[in-house]
């Protein structure tokens, strides 16, 4: 379905002033946020937020928060953004929504934001359910060999990035330069323009960022607490294979859903996995809003 025009809002935070996109009714009986990754931001991801909107008979409010180096967030101080910023960020704002009102929440991540949506699931324990296009633990000598742009970049130690980061930490590099973008979509019309989007794969990122998250350690997935989690894996994903993820997934301690997206590459555009992306998202809102009306 289409979705309207989104509404641009904005929450200070940390000195920053974070831009959150937004559309559909305030009083819609479920939220969703998504959750964009590296190279990603609230317009790239908006043509699939009709998607976890679903069936027009589900009313869901859906907000796409920009993470600092992204979108039309306004960073003042780019080099020292790390990965336990975004991190931060997200479960402040999953804890100002709880605030605002007990409706239930869904995170939708896509692509790195994936693992970001797992995290913070299990911190706040204030999430209803995730969903999740990858789940990229960064842990794997395989996720960081398929995540580089180079096969030299993916075997540098994750230790060996830290060590260089007190002196290195700000420099700022094309995301292209670090990741082959080229390898976004199964479409290269798609690919080269995501690549060159100055807000999104054509953003610059510091060292520091990479380095903290190569380096981050998400909860392990044998020790986690949050909700339940559906993988919505695309098949033909050439960059980041959807076995990493399913690796990832099959440790995870609670409930959780695979759905491989036949035909789709790493954005999932293609068909007949697009609409099975559609299933499963209005799958999971309904599940939700039984639960909901359980309570």
């Amino acid at each position: 379905m289409t979705m309207a025009a989104p509404e641009s809002t904005w929450m200070a935070w940390r000195g920053r002033r974070i831009h959150i996109a937004r559309a559909g009714a305030p009083d819609a009986p479920v939220r969703a946020i998504l959750v964009h990754g590296g190279g990603g931001y609230s317009g790239a991801l908006w043509p699939l937020a009709g998607l976890v909107v679903g069936d027009p008979e589900i009313d869901v409010q859906v907000l796409a928060p920009d993470l600092p180096l992204y979108g039309y967030t306004e960073e003042p101080a780019p080099g020292t953004v790390r990965y336990q910023d975004w991190i931060d960020l997200l479960c402040d704002i999953v804890t100002a929504e709880r605030a605002r009102d007990d409706r239930p929440i869904i995170l939708f991540g896509a692509s790195m934001g994936g693992m970001l949506a797992y995290e913070v699931a299990h911190r706040t324990g204030q999430v209803d359910a995730v969903l999740a296009t990858c789940l990229l633990d960064t842990a794997d000598p395989l996720v960081r060999r398929a995540v580089a742009r180079h096969p030299v970049l993916g075997r540098i130690s994750a230790g060996a990035l830290r060590a260089i980061s007190p002196v290195l930490g700000s420099v700022r590099l094309p995301i292209h330069w670090l990741s082959d973008m080229s390898a976004m979509s199964n479409d290269p019309g798609l690919s080269r323009l995501c690549a060159a989007d100055p807000r999104g794969g054509g953003a610059r990122v510091p060292l520091g960022f990479l380095s903290s998250w190569l380096n981050y350690r998400h909860t392990a997935p044998e020790h986690y607490r949050g909700a339940p989690v559906t993988l919505v894996a695309p098949a033909a994903d050439t960059w980041t294979p959807p076995e990493l993820s399913l690796r990832f997934l099959h440790r995870i301690s609670g409930k959780t859903t695979a759905v491989l997206l036949e035909g789709c590459g790493h954005y999932p555009i293609e068909e007949p996995g697009l609409t099975q992306l559609e299933e499963a998202g209005l799958q999971v809102l309904r599940d939700v809003l039984e639960q909901d009306a359980r309570r």
